[in-house]
């Protein structure tokens, strides 16, 4: 059986942070606010998010769920000529 996995989403800027906080985030995959990573819930993953507690949010992913970036505002998937 697959490992369960956590659903961990930036909800604070990590301008102000310490590096090796900002390097955390990195490691987990995020960057910017709102932006959702999918990880396996494992000690060590366990622990980056420990150490990050203040600037994410942390909850169970549903089973069919992938690693996913947050939402860009006016973006479109192909420009249309003029």
């Amino acid at each position: 059986m697959a490992d369960p996995l956590l659903q961990v989403k930036q909800v604070r800027s990590a301008i102000g942070s310490k590096p090796k906080a900002r390097g955390t985030l990195r490691a987990l995959g995020l960057g910017r606010i709102g932006h959702i990573s999918v990880l396996p819930d494992r000690p060590e993953i366990r622990g980056m998010v420990a150490r990050v507690t203040h600037l994410v949010e942390v909850s169970p992913a549903e089973a069919g769920a992938t690693r996913t970036a947050g939402t860009r505002r006016g973006s479109t998937s192909a420009k249309e000529p003029k």
